[in-house]
């Protein structure tokens, strides 16, 4: 198809020319030019191409006479590119004294100064210099203002002024004008200064934007909800805030959980159970399992009926096995607790798994065990090896056969065991 177009252009200027030359040759012109006794008779034709030529000579001469002042230029934008180049590359090494250096001299070319001084403040923040990386970015931000405003957020933020931070990108914020690397800047600073209200506010720009990855994103959202949740006073707040929150940041189990937990605080179990079966029965969680296994309420029977009903299509989650352990000490049934606790320390030994086999082994009058199960919760949040249980033939080899189950994904295909 382009050939087409090429060639039709040629004809066209073809037939322009022929035109042209037959409507010149008719009637070139005349064009007489005197001075000082001197007398030159031509064509307008001829005319043209002497003034085209002499103008090309001219430009010739004027471009070898600036050569000598033009190649030192040359080799200052060469050098201060080069310098460009090899302070970005020091940058990302980790060699940020070598990196601020470079950078500084590439400032010096004018089309560079703005990238060169901002990436020179970064690399005088990575260093610790945050005085020097605020010094670099007054004048950076006399020829790259938006760039130099969220360098300056971040440096405050990491320096531990994250109120200032905020505070030095709330007008943008507030007038909508903020850069995608200034809404991520506001959300962290704002998280930092204690006011996830502000965050949250945040999130809907930079999720439009695009400037953060699906992974790095959704991270960010629920580590701003769950701050938003728990910063709730009261339970009014707390409910106002779950209901304005679209359905799909209200999907993700960190955040139902962090909900669950805050509600349970205010005495709002029932909306809290709600919101955790109704997650459970859209995709199941061993984490969501724990927490609703921790709820208080009077109908403990019904709902160790319903977790011992999950149990049978999910033998081997720990979050399910350490809920029937709590709702089964709270019931007083020590036995059948030590049971499913055994089998939940057996697959994923946790803090609450000791806890709660302490508690079963207090109401069974074994305090020694409790103290063992006590210690162990302890050292399993510090860090620290924990203790083995006696050898009385039963704790030492829990029952593990029910746990060979075979599993399947939501497609009803085989799932390997993690």
């Amino acid at each position: 198809m382009k050939l087409w177009r090429w060639l039709l252009l040629l004809i066209v200027v073809a037939a322009l020319a022929a035109f042209g030359w037959h409507w010149v040759a008719e009637d070139p012109g005349y064009v007489l030019v005197r001075l000082r006794g001197w007398r030159v008779e031509t064509t307008v034709v001829v005319a043209l191409v002497i003034v085209l030529l002499a103008w090309a000579i001219l430009a010739g001469l004027w471009r070898l006479a600036r050569w000598p002042f033009g190649a030192m230029s040359r080799r200052h934008r060469r050098v201060s590119r080069q310098r460009l180049g090899g302070g970005l590359v020091a940058l990302m090494e980790g060699r940020h004294g070598e990196a601020e250096r470079d950078l500084e001299r590439a400032a010096r070319l004018d089309e560079l100064r703005g990238p060169a001084l901002v990436a020179a403040a970064e690399a005088a923040s990575r260093r610790g210099e945050p005085a020097r990386a605020l010094e670099i970015l007054n004048r950076a931000g006399q020829v790259a203002p938006q760039a130099a405003r969220v360098v300056r957020a971040r440096v405050l933020r990491r320096d531990g002024k994250p109120a200032e931070a905020l505070a030095l990108l709330n007008p943008e914020a507030d007038s909508g004008s903020l850069t995608p690397g200034g809404w991520h800047e506001l959300a962290l600073a704002a998280l930092a200064a204690g006011e996830p209200r502000r965050a949250l506010a945040a999130l809907e720009p930079l999720q439009k934007s695009g400037a953060l990855g699906t992974q790095r994103y959704a991270a960010l959202e629920t580590r701003v909800l769950i701050a938003a949740i728990l910063a709730a006073p009261d339970g009014q707040a707390l409910n106002a805030l779950w209901s304005q929150l679209p359905k799909g940041q209200r999907r993700a189990s960190a955040v139902i959980d962090a909900y669950a937990r805050r509600a349970a605080v205010f005495g709002l179990a029932l909306p809290a159970m709600d919101e955790l079966e109704s997650a459970l029965r859209r995709e199941w969680s061993p984490q969501l399992a724990e927490t609703w296994g921790t709820l208080e309420g009077d109908d403990l029977d019904a709902r160790l009926r319903r977790a011992e009903a999950w149990l049978d299509a999910h033998p081997n989650d720990p979050g399910l096995l350490l809920a029937l352990g709590r709702m089964c000490v709270r019931q007083q049934l020590w036995g059948k607790a030590r049971t499913y606790l055994e089998r939940s320390l057996a697959i994923a030994p946790s803090p609450g798994a000791w806890e709660a086999m302490g508690d079963a082994c207090i109401g069974q009058g074994d305090i020694p065990l409790a103290q063992r199960c006590y210690r162990n919760a302890l050292a399993l949040t510090r860090g620290d090896a924990t203790l083995d249980l006696p050898r009385d033939g039963r704790l030492s080899h829990p029952d593990t056969r029910s746990l060979a189950v075979e599993e399947r994904d939501e497609h009803g295909m085989p799932r390997l065991r993690k």
